[in-house]
């Protein structure tokens, strides 16, 4: 009797179990094609002609604005908390930028705020836009599904590197490219790595000194050369997610903004 109520346990823990998983497996396949649609929401976008119309007698008029910043602005509607639109052509990192009041809301919500383990691409709670600060330091997951910064790693291979080395990021006020400067692997500080550069430590550049530290130690730790570097004065953008090479690893890329 006691055999047959111990099989009769395991055999309904096997079915919770199994069912368990085929609940996990279909959120997962749906927020995995929810966020890989994110993909191309700007450009589905419809634009609010009446709306753009009526405010063509703003400093930035109608004719300057892209369509790329026409839905921005509408995509702002939906939530005030979408700062930008990051992408790198012909990769899968083609996504809205989000800002909160902290680093955390959005590691497990998506841009309408909703619960997502995917998480949203977004900007340092301390960086800012207007006006624009010394560097846009901006995170995002490294998932497995091949979604958010995901495709940065891709920058380990230098081959890779040269056929991508803008990024494009647009807002409610430009169009913005910016060129990679340097590539780099790194970690989340503790006590016993005093050597470890704190790069996400570097949302509130204040001077020409610190700039100019910070752009050393980022070619300094670059994992090859790119032959470019950045002056201070010019904007930079540095993107970061985790990396499996060490515990608490990082993988960066900075860039500087090209000024035309």
């Amino acid at each position: 009797m006691y055999k047959k109520f111990i099989k009769k346990i395991i055999y309904m823990l096997l079915i919770l179990l199994i069912f368990c998983s085929v609940i996990y497996l279909i959120s997962y396949s749906f927020e995995t094609y929810s966020t890989k649609k994110q993909s191309n929401l700007l450009n589905e976008l419809p634009i609010n002609e009446d709306t753009t119309l009526q405010n063509s007698d703003e400093s930035l008029d109608l004719e300057i604005k892209s369509e790329k910043i026409l839905r921005v602005e509408e995509l702002q509607k939906e939530n005030s908390d979408i700062v930008g639109w990051i992408e790198i052509e012909n990769t899968n990192i083609n996504y809205p930028v989000l800002q909160s009041s902290d680093n955390y809301f959005y590691l497990k919500r998506d841009y309408k705020k909703n619960y997502s383990i995917n998480g949203s691409i977004f900007l340092d709670k301390d960086c800012y836009l207007n006006p624009q600060s010394c560097n846009l330091l901006i995170y995002g997951h490294n998932n497995r599904n091949n979604t958010m910064f995901q495709d940065l790693l891709k920058y380990e291979d230098f081959n890779f590197y040269k056929t991508h080395s803008t990024i494009n990021f647009t807002t409610n006020a430009e169009d913005s490219k910016y060129e990679i400067i340097a590539v780099f692997k790194s970690k989340v500080y503790n006590k016993s790595d005093t050597n470890v550069f704190r790069y996400y430590y570097s949302a509130n550049i204040e001077n020409q000194k610190e700039y100019n530290e910070f752009v050393q130690n980022s070619k300094k730790s670059s994992i090859y050369d790119t032959n470019k570097t950045a002056e201070y004065g010019e904007p930079l953008m540095t993107l970061s997610t985790c990396s499996y090479h060490t515990t608490d690893g990082r993988f960066v890329v900075v860039a500087k903004k090209i000024i035309t």
